[in-house]
């Protein structure tokens, strides 16, 4: 079966405690809410989280849809965006199934990415590394924004 593999990165650093972050955690709730009534994501989606602020972690690895549940995050440290694409992007190299010519590989991933405002790392060594990881598409989603597509 190919799996369509999703990373959450999502912004947990000092700056989103309050109203942001719980814009997120209902973000996440809603995005989970919509999959699960498709069923072809029920069939091919599978979630990942990854946080964000002083360091980044994968919180959560990827899981298929039926079965993701989402544990409780909290704001607090700084904002290390460049760790956290860096982070996906080696998880993309190593969680992803590539197409060999014997059997197809996962999709190519989504990557989204929510958050309130400036790194405070090297996200730009971050993002290059992502670039070479090849995702389709990054969708950058900001509280009280207009969500963006940016790469």
């Amino acid at each position: 079966m190919r799996r369509l593999p999703v990373y959450l990165l999502l912004d947990t650093s000092g700056s989103m405690s309050g109203e942001p972050i719980e814009a997120v955690k209902n973000g996440v709730q809603v995005m989970i809410s919509s999959l699960r009534q498709n069923p072809q994501a029920i069939e091919t989606a599978f979630i990942s989280v990854i946080t964000f602020d002083s360091a980044a972690q994968q919180i959560i690895p990827l899981t298929d849809l039926a079965s993701f549940q989402m544990v409780d995050i909290r704001a607090t440290g700084v904002t290390a965006l460049g760790d956290a694409l860096k982070l996906v992007a080696n998880k993309i190299d190593t969680e992803v199934a590539k197409t060999t010519p014997e059997q197809k590989g996962d999709w190519k991933p989504l990557v989204f990415i929510m958050t309130d405002g400036i790194p405070t790392d090297d996200w730009q060594s971050g993002l290059a590394e992502f670039k070479n990881a090849k995702p389709p598409l990054l969708w950058l989603a900001q509280p009280g924004v207009e969500q963006t597509l940016v790469y």
